[in-house]
């Protein structure tokens, strides 16, 4: 699995995810590709067959209550994941590492994301994981 970084994250969490045997994992800063809009960098994110990593969950996912309804994701029918670190606005370094390693460590136990969005969320003193296909599978 490889990660792209969103560059609203801190490029630590690149490393962090080298650390971890995520080689290939890089930083939108690192690929030159800093300040470009979200509709700009969904090409590189699914071309490069990356898993995304943001803070900016609804820009990506859509609204929580409607994953899929908006968002850049909206229209992918094949992604490699996408991972939403969910913290206070302002969200810290320590806070970022912190949800980050959560979803390493919940990636360890099942690495498969395609098509999938992971959630690591901290909220009211709580973490939260959830993972859910988008889009949605329609039963």
């Amino acid at each position: 699995m490889k990660f792209l970084i969103d560059e609203c994250l801190s490029p630590e969490l690149t490393k962090l995810a080298h650390a971890k045997g995520h080689g290939e994992s890089s930083h939108v800063v690192w690929l030159s590709r800093a300040g470009l809009k979200d509709w700009e960098l969904k090409p590189i994110i699914l071309g490069g067959d990356w898993t995304f990593v943001t803070k900016n969950s609804v820009d990506f996912r859509g609204p929580a209550k409607q994953p899929g309804a908006k968002g850049q994701y909206a229209d992918v029918a094949l992604h490699a994941g996408l991972v939403c670190l969910n913290g206070p606005s302002g969200m810290d370094l320590d806070m970022q590492i912190e949800l980050f390693e959560h979803a390493l460590d919940e990636l360890g136990a099942d690495a498969d994301l395609v098509n999938q969005v992971l959630e690591v969320t901290w909220e009211e003193d709580a973490l939260h994981i959830w993972r859910y296909e988008l889009p949605a599978v329609e039963s």
